[in-house]
């Protein structure tokens, strides 16, 4: 039986005031460990280090700490960071994979079109995140479906994960399916912010979330997949990065 671990590896005081939080899902294996995103790292996370602008910093809201370091986190815990095989991300803004550079081995598994977004001319990504040269493993549209749901099997052994198109947030974003601990979890990464965005079409997170998507109409579509695949499937335990609530249910 795979063990998970949730890590808070990101702190953010949101425009709108509310609390939002990176949860970086640790998948602890017999013999390795995968994660999936990988949140800020060490470098990022110290002003005089950091890749960020200062501008970014301010205009996120971002609280930087060493100690939320994923490579910091799993040292606490008594886990190996040299044992982090294989990273899945759900996308390329730099919350999200600031933290690969402390995991120089590791595979980072993503879709094929979130790749070719990253190397377009979109001015939400920090091209220097990868400048380590990371081992990149892309993975194409497929016939596969997996409860109503295109799934695109990812290649590490040992466990069954599997990337889904949750297109909008950005035009390659996709949610991570995987079974661990006896049951199916759906990770939806930045496809909502708050689950909140699911039921209250007058949140005021929906301003943000429609300024920070690269197509609102396809982010508007993934909301409505996951609202029903929720509806529909009630056993997999669904969940999103940014969430606080979320996270304190899991971590």
């Amino acid at each position: 039986m795979h063990k998970i671990h949730h890590l808070n590896c990101v702190e953010i005081l949101a425009p709108t005031g509310d609390r939002a939080i990176g949860n970086c899902t640790v998948l602890q294996l017999k013999d390795k460990l995968i994660l999936l995103d990988a949140g800020i790292g060490l470098q990022d996370n110290t002003i005089e280090t950091s890749r960020f602008t200062p501008s970014l910093i301010q205009a996120i809201g971002l609280k930087l700490d060493p100690n939320l370091a994923a490579i910091n986190q799993f040292k606490n815990k008594g886990l190996d960071p040299n044992c982090v095989t294989d990273i899945v991300v759900t996308h390329l803004d730099c919350d999200h994979i600031s933290g690969l550079v402390d995991f120089p081995k590791a595979r980072v598994h993503l879709s094929q079109e979130e790749y070719q977004n990253y190397l377009s001319d979109n001015p939400r990504y920090i091209r220097a995140l990868t400048s380590h040269n990371p081992t990149l493993i892309q993975y194409q549209p497929s016939t596969c479906i997996w409860n109503g749901l295109e799934v695109r099997k990812v290649a590490i052994e040992g466990v069954e994960i599997y990337l889904t198109p949750l297109f909008g947030h950005t035009l390659g974003h996709c949610g991570v399916i995987y079974y661990a601990d006896a049951q199916w979890w759906f990770y939806i990464g930045d496809a909502y912010y708050i689950r909140e965005e699911l039921s209250n079409a007058l949140h005021p997170v929906h301003e943000l979330t429609t300024v920070r998507a690269d197509d609102n109409t396809l982010r508007l579509e993934s909301l409505k997949r996951i609202k029903q695949f929720i509806s529909d499937y009630p056993e997999v335990n669904v969940y999103g990065y940014h969430d606080y609530s979320e996270f304190l249910l899991r971590k």
